[in-house]
């Protein structure tokens, strides 16, 4: 019934339209439950065909993927995560506190292979669409919401991240994204429960599981009644994130490690020698990445993005320059951070008095999404537009046969490119870092005008006294065999 039809119909009606509840300025009550769902099973798709179709190209990136399967192997057979890629018989606890990834390891014992990690990341990643779009929709709209949430699966932090093989913080990205939707939502006892387990992702989000706390009482604070009970929870929180990462790095992670100690707080002290400072165009560069085509610099509005600070802090302060930028993985659990905080800012804004506003948050949903199909196309998933990414080259092809002759439980040094073939059914060592330990074979990505004289030259070299034959060289990769000494 319309308003003017209100006022005309008999009493009764309009006591009845008077008196039924009014949604919230901003809210959707009939928002589709499923459309967040369909979107997530469709990233779950594009990333899992991304991430795969790269390892089947061998593009790999760093030698993380094979730490990872390393640990998990362990946990798999109930083991210790023992990493030798890190220094042989290194437990992976010492170096950082991830036990969450044991999660991974039914799966693993089921489908041993580097493609499981993978699978569980790309599903990890698309849940954490679900409360993002669901939060949006509910409170803005369907198209408005789905534009959100589609803009956050394309995002360019969530893209780099899952073009980067395989990293814990995939566990962070669905805890996050459930925990902030609760806080939005005023549902305080979810968001503490959403939050805690942080702890176990990372040793740095403790701190960030702490930063939820501190939201909950800005939100407790400027609401209008007060919740005791909530207060103590987020005191709770913000108390136990704080506790568990000074436990992890003091008492934790040293008592893993074999110097007895955190080895990360060199890149915060800068180790010896002048230390690097992030340059200032370094870091508005990379604050403006993060805010302003994922939000339009709308999420400023929103207290949410207290959240955001301490990985932030810490990446800034770093020594080390690989925080600093846009690449690798390292933006990643900002971008459910920052998605949430543009929701919560346009639901304010759309109530604002001022007539710009409002037609700027009216308008922003739109603006978001497009920006994020934009850059897509200079982004990861633009290559699933190209046939040649699901085709392997026969340089592939020829590399795995030659690296299939290494027999199972082999001991292998071997560079990045032949880690994620070998990790799950040998002991690999990084290459230069055996300490002392004689591999029975060396497998190497071949430089342009390498010799297989070279190689062998420099394996030997690494080796005193060990002698290394070449067993085979295709598809830009060389394998050295340890040649068994002759008996005397």
């Amino acid at each position: 019934m319309d308003s003017a039809a209100a006022a005309t119909g008999p009493a009764p009606a309009r006591r009845a339209a008077e008196e039924a509840p009014r949604a919230r300025p901003g809210t959707n009550l009939r928002a589709p439950r499923l459309d967040p769902y369909w979107l997530a099973g469709a990233l779950f798709v594009l990333f899992t065909a991304l991430s795969v179709c790269r390892h089947r190209h061998m593009l790999t990136m760093s030698w993380d993927l094979g730490i990872f399967e390393q640990a998990i192997r362990g946990y798999a057979h109930l083991q210790a995560p023992i990493v030798d890629l890190k220094g042989p018989g290194t437990n992976i606890l010492g170096d950082h506190f991830s036990p969450v990834t044991a999660l991974v390891a039914p799966f693993y014992r089921l489908f041993p292979s580097p493609v499981t990690l993978l699978v569980v990341q790309a599903a990890l990643f698309a849940l954490s669409a679900i409360p993002v779009a669901r939060l949006a929709a509910g409170l803005l709209g369907r198209k408005r919401g789905l534009a959100i949430g589609i803009a956050y699966g394309l995002s360019w932090g969530v893209q780099r991240a899952v073009d980067f093989d395989f990293h814990e913080i995939a566990f962070a990205m669905p805890l996050l994204a459930f925990s902030l939707e609760a806080v939005v939502r005023k549902r305080w006892k979810a968001a503490v429960w959403w939050a805690a387990p942080l702890v176990l992702v990372k040793e740095d989000l403790g701190i960030t599981a702490a930063a939820i706390g501190a939201l909950v009482l800005v939100r407790l604070r400027t609401g209008k009644q007060r919740d005791t009970r909530a207060t103590a929870l987020a005191v709770g929180l913000l108390a136990f994130g704080l506790a568990a990462t000074a436990l992890t790095l003091g008492v934790i992670i040293p008592s893993f490690n074999s110097g007895g100690a955190y080895d990360y707080w060199d890149k915060l002290k800068g180790g010896d020698g002048p230390a690097p400072v992030i340059p200032l165009d370094t870091a508005v560069r990379t604050l403006l990445w993060t805010l302003l085509p994922t939000t339009g610099l709308l999420a400023l509005r929103s207290p949410l993005l207290i959240v955001a600070l301490p990985t932030l802090g810490w990446r800034f302060v770093s020594h080390d320059d690989h925080y600093w930028g846009t690449d690798w993985h390292y933006s990643a659990v900002l971008m459910p951070i920052v998605f949430i905080a543009l929701t919560d800012a346009l639901t304010g804004a759309g109530r604002s008095r001022r007539p710009w506003l409002r037609s700027y948050a009216n308008h922003l949903p739109g603006a978001v999404l497009a920006a994020a199909l934009a850059l897509t196309a200079s982004l990861p998933l633009y290559s699933l537009t190209q046939g040649g990414t699901y085709r392997v080259p026969d340089s592939v092809r020829a590399a795995e046969q030659l690296l299939g002759r290494i027999p199972d439980d082999a001991t292998v040094e071997s560079d990045v490119g032949p880690i994620s073939r070998l990790a799950g059914r040998c002991r690999v060592f990084w290459i230069g870092d055996t300490r002392g330990i004689t591999p029975d074979y060396v497998a190497q990505h071949v430089l342009d005008g390498r010799t297989p004289a070279d190689l062998i030259a420099d394996a030997e070299k690494l080796h005193p006294g060990a002698r290394y034959t070449l067993l085979g060289s295709d598809g830009g990769y060389a394998v050295l065999q340890r040649a068994q000494p002759t008996a005397q």
